[in-house]
């Protein structure tokens, strides 16, 4: 099967690492059109918006996309490129599945979880002003028909990939009404998978359990802005950003992206490593009815790191871009 994916390779490492995400599917065998998107920064020098660059058109078409990490301003600046996407696209339920990486050190072995966020609302609605200066208002959006939808999501990935128990993350015992509309919609979801076992817990606490004990989790389903923090939570126990996937689905269009930083300080030298964005292209390849291809990467990707012979500098070893890309590459069998 052939298939035409829209690469946005991102700003910083971006392009490093798609380049060798690039490569190992090739080596595999999977048969790909890459319809690329020019650099952020190339875009800006023709005096285009990215978001205007044809990006969205590219997407729908192809309905598939593999993103590299892209950079957002932390004050000022224009809105974030990712929330943009997530938002025009309806890609309203962010996958992120966190697993041990064997050969990668971390707080605990064993943990296995996915992270279901919401992906379109709340605080990310981004609708905020000054109100006189000096203070400034954030409106927290809570909808029951995008709390209902991404709850249906969680729901039916627990069936479809035999998840037994779902954590509801929220503050409703302070935020009654925003909270409050999201578990009430998340309830009424619940009733229809009776053999999923279903579970609240108020996000502080959540983060303190997920601290103490992250093997009591199988998956958890949270609001946007807790989704965000939980996630990268989560990440940290497993060894960081660095080696954990994502992906954002919609109706009819996803994207699969690496979420880690753009590490502007390493881009052009040759040692950024590709595993997320690689295992981000897996989740890719699954959802694309790849399941051979997957197996095959991912098999040959989790030797690497089992062996310990060939890795980059971000995790012990001395390894550049490309020998690390050789070395899943040879592993193949």
């Amino acid at each position: 099967m052939r298939h035409t994916i829209t690469l946005i390779p991102g700003d910083g490492i971006g392009p490093e690492v798609s380049r060798a995400v690039q490569e190992i599917l090739g080596a595999a065998g999977v048969q790909i059109d890459w319809e690329d998107i020019p650099a952020r920064a190339e875009i800006e020098r023709r005096g285009q918006d990215f978001m205007q660059s044809g990006v969205l058109e590219s997407i729908r078409k192809n309905r598939v996309a593999l993103k590299g990490p892209l950079a957002t301003a932390s004050v000022g600046g224009p809105p974030s490129i990712n929330v943009g996407l997530r938002k025009a696209l309806d890609l309203y339920a962010n996958l992120r599945p966190v697993k041990n990486l064997e050969g990668v050190q971390a707080r605990y072995l064993g943990v296995d979880m996915v992270l279901i966020r919401e992906n379109t609302e709340d605080l990310y609605a981004g609708l905020e002003h000054t109100v006189v200066p000096g203070v400034v208002e954030s409106l927290k959006i809570i909808t029951e028909k995008a709390s209902t939808r991404v709850a249906k999501f969680a729901f039916e990935f627990a069936r479809k990939f035999g998840r037994k128990k779902i954590h509801a993350i929220h503050k409703a015992n302070i935020m009654k009404l925003s909270d409050g509309l999201f578990l009430t919609s998340v309830r009424k979801v619940a009733e229809a998978y009776p053999e999923i076992e279903y579970k609240e817990l108020i996000v502080d606490n959540a983060c303190m359990q997920m601290v103490i004990n992250p093997h009591q989790f199988d998956m958890l389903l949270l609001t946007n802005l807790y989704g965000d923090i939980m996630s990268d939570l989560a990440a940290g126990l497993v060894g960081g950003l660095g080696v954990v996937p994502s992906g954002n689905m919609g109706e009819t269009v996803a994207i699969f992206e690496a979420v880690h930083g753009t590490a502007p300080d390493i881009a052009g030298k040759g040692i950024a490593n590709p595993t997320a964005l690689l295992m981000s292209a897996i989740l890719m390849l699954r959802h694309l009815g790849e399941m051979g291809a997957a197996a095959r990467i991912e098999d040959a990707l989790y030797l690497v790191y089992r062996e310990r012979k060939v890795l980059t500098r971000d995790l012990g070893g001395t390894a550049s871009t490309s020998e690390f890309t050789a070395a899943v590459i040879g592993a193949f069998t």
